[in-house]
């Protein structure tokens, strides 16, 4: 019986201190790269930067209760698949563009490879690869 509860105790702990580890790393990021800023610099809405943070926090905490309170939606699963996809295929599309932006990566690739004259067919190409390599895993290997 004491074996059981210190077990359980255990475990709650590592999760906790899991979760910590995870989201401690990820604000981190976050912050010393200056993602958020850039994101709404990006979007041409700097005066709304505070929406974009608060929707960072109200997105990770919502998607934690949802998960640990075990939610479901009565709504048709294609019809939540293609919302979450959609959601979720923003959020890393202007997660990684800011990422790019801050880190200067596009701009000093196509100077070595001398791709300058290139750069939004190089952009393209990469949205496009990776829209096409997501929705041919989706539909291909989710269905």
């Amino acid at each position: 019986m004491m074996g059981d509860w210190l077990m359980h105790l255990f475990i709650v702990l590592l999760g906790l201190s899991g979760g910590l580890a995870v989201g401690s790393g990820l604000v981190a990021f976050l912050i010393v790269l200056d993602l958020i800023p850039r994101i709404a610099q990006i979007a041409y809405a700097y005066r709304m930067s505070i929406w974009f943070e608060s929707a960072v926090i109200c997105g990770s905490m919502y998607w934690t209760f949802a998960d640990f309170m075990d939610w479901r939606l009565s709504l048709p699963k294609a019809l939540i698949l293609t919302i979450a996809g959609l959601m979720s295929g923003i959020f890393v599309g202007m997660l990684a563009g800011a990422l790019t932006e801050v880190m200067n990566v596009l701009p000093i690739l196509a100077k070595r490879m001398n791709l300058s004259d290139y750069l939004v067919g190089l952009v393209m190409a990469m949205v496009l690869g990776k829209t096409l390599g997501s929705l041919f895993d989706w539909l291909y290997f989710q269905w």
